[in-house]
């Protein structure tokens, strides 16, 4: 294959890829779950609680170790989940400040008590939320329907089971 037929075909995958992403992104934004009011936005705002795990089943559906792969990110692996978390149900307080992660509401509601936010954050099915450095919580399910979560994050530590 010519160097020219080469170049040609990784530029053809390279916008290939780039459109998938932008309409990902695209598509995202306006499905990003609830959001923090502006005004309600402070820096360690709410303390945090000792709440244990009540009602959450948390089962890892795959996993990758990301040194094995192109993007050699040494002791991190990227990790789905699936969190149910029943009526009442509590997710305990966690960080994000090491491991990012996206959640995608699948079915039912979901309130996030964040460190930098006022007021309780309302998730709803169909909605996904981002996770980054920043950002430490707790959830709860108050409503009657089981809540289901489909969790992507980058762990670094594989005996770290933070929810």
């Amino acid at each position: 294959m010519s160097r020219s037929n080469v170049t040609s075909r990784a530029l053809r995958h390279g916008l290939a890829l780039a459109g998938v992403i932008a309409g990902t992104f695209a598509a995202a934004s306006t499905a990003f779950a609830g959001e923090c009011p502006a005004d309600k936005m402070k820096a360690n705002v709410r303390a945090k609680v000792d709440h244990k795990a009540v009602g959450v089943t948390d089962v890892t559906l795959g996993s990758i170790d990301l040194e094995k792969q192109p993007v050699n990110i040494r002791d991190r692996e990227l990790r789905f989940r699936k969190l149910t978390i029943e009526p009442g149900g509590v997710v305990p307080w966690h960080s994000h400040d090491d491991r990012p992660a996206l959640i995608f509401v699948q079915q039912g509601e979901i309130v996030e008590y964040a460190s930098n936010c006022a007021d309780p954050i309302v998730h709803k099915a169909g909605e996904i939320r981002p996770e980054v450095s920043g950002v430490s919580h707790w959830w709860k399910n108050l409503g009657k329907e089981t809540v289901i979560l489909y969790v992507g994050d980058i762990r670094k530590d594989p005996h770290d089971h933070n929810m």
